[in-house]
């Protein structure tokens, strides 16, 4: 039975899993995060975190003045964590970069977040990172979508009061602006001119001119193909009255003609009888 004895074995001996979490501490502290398989990053959670708490009481002590005379920085914690900690530039990052930034949590310097399974052997694998050099999101996120509002309906303007809204006030316009203006306007304006010159005032009718020649010349084509239907109805009619008013003395001469026709035939017919016998 295992009593009193904490942590997993991880399949290997003691010497072997101590340079393995020696390893991935170092590249922890490199990196900030490092993606591994769930069991590691368990294991090797409390053990970065007590190097990281180790390098936060030498900075306690250094700032505090607690050091033995002659001692600018703690020696000892720093020959503690260079135990595991081979690299010199990770050793110097953890005791000047990490350990001021995380000076004030309590705890819990590393968060690991399951990534899912591999696809080899379906081993499951987590991402442990520090989290003050994790993304800008913590704690819990809602997923709920936001519902989109529906459009508001546009108000709905009649001709008229367009006309009103679009066009400036008689005061606004411009002397210059070029205003469509109608045709009776025009002449008030031609007939005003002509007075003040002198002048005979211009009639409405010579001043403007209408243009009525396209609509004229439809109502002429229009006129003449009635008149042909007419006359060709016409000729019809008078056709049937004709053949109603002829007599049956002059039908009855192409009826004996027709009779006579007949009997040709069949008096040829005896004459060839009476030359065979």
């Amino acid at each position: 039975m295992r009593h009193l004895k904490s942590g997993k074995k991880l399949g290997r001996t003691s010497s072997h899993r101590k340079a393995l979490y020696s390893s991935l501490a170092t590249a922890l502290f490199e990196h900030k995060k490092i993606h591994t398989t769930e069991a590691k990053a368990k294991a090797i959670r409390p053990f970065a975190e007590k190097l990281i708490t180790k390098a936060k009481t030498a900075l306690a002590r250094e700032s505090q003045g607690l050091l033995p005379e002659g001692q600018s920085i703690d020696i000892h914690n720093r020959r503690e964590v260079a135990k595991f900690i081979k690299n010199k530039a990770v050793l110097q990052e953890l005791f000047d970069t990490i350990a001021p930034t995380v000076g004030d949590r309590p705890g819990g310097y590393t968060r690991i977040v399951k990534t899912g399974y591999r696809l080899g052997d379906s081993g499951a694998k987590a991402l442990i990172e520090l989290v003050d050099w994790s993304g800008p999101q913590e704690g819990p996120v809602s997923k709920s979508k936001k519902k989109k509002s529906a459009p508001k309906p546009k108000p709905v303007q009649t001709v008229g009061k367009v006309e009103e809204e679009t066009l400036p006030p008689s005061s606004e316009v411009d002397d210059n602006a070029d205003v469509e203006t109608k045709p009776e306007a025009i002449a008030e304006t031609n007939v005003k001119e002509s007075t003040e010159a002198g002048s005979e005032p211009v009639s409405s009718e010579e001043s403007i001119p209408v243009k009525e020649s396209a609509s004229t010349d439809e109502d002429v084509t229009a006129t003449e193909e009635v008149e042909h239907v007419e006359e060709a109805n016409k000729g019809d009619e008078q056709d049937i009255e004709k053949r109603e008013a002829t007599p049956e003395s002059q039908k009855a001469p192409k009826d004996s003609e027709s009779e006579d026709q007949k009997k040709k035939p069949e008096s040829d017919a005896s004459e060839d009888e009476d030359k065979k016998s």
